[in-house]
């Protein structure tokens, strides 16, 4: 489900200079870094990269809607944290993105830990826009 242009709350904007091997910059000037391939791509590792950049937005995003989850089912998530690793590789058509959510919860069991992951995967927006477009593997 979409929303219309009308319904947006708040939009952040982005340009980057020479792609991998160049920088990228918040409209508002609140990051502006310089971006590298890893070394594992050909790059020298030094600033960040893409992948980087997209693990660090999906695992706030993801603690972000594993709170509003556990609000609803009055549960306590205090001192939990969400760790979001994101991989690169090559694909059918050139390359694509793998990414697996790891979270943990010390105040509930290893039961509702996992069932609340799978209902903050439910409400993500980054997991709704990538759903069916990459592989998400979620870990407790």
């Amino acid at each position: 489900m979409s929303i219309q242009q009308s319904d947006v709350l708040y939009t952040a904007a982005a340009t980057a200079e020479n792609g991998r091997d160049g920088r990228v910059a918040t409209h508002d000037g609140q990051l502006d870094v310089v971006v590298n391939p890893p070394k594992e791509m050909g790059g020298s590792g030094a600033g960040t990269n893409p992948e980087q950049l997209f693990a660090a937005g999906y695992s706030a995003c993801f603690q972000g809607a594993l709170g509003v989850v556990a609000r609803q089912e009055k549960a306590d998530i205090s001192g939990s944290t969400v760790t979001a690793e994101v991989g690169i590789g090559k694909n059918e058509d050139g390359f694509g993105i793998i990414v697996k959510i790891s979270a943990t919860i010390p105040n509930v069991d290893a039961a509702t830990a996992k069932a609340l992951l799978e209902k903050a995967h439910q409400v993500c927006p980054y997991s709704k826009a990538t759903r069916g477009n990459i592989t998400v593997d979620l870990a407790v």
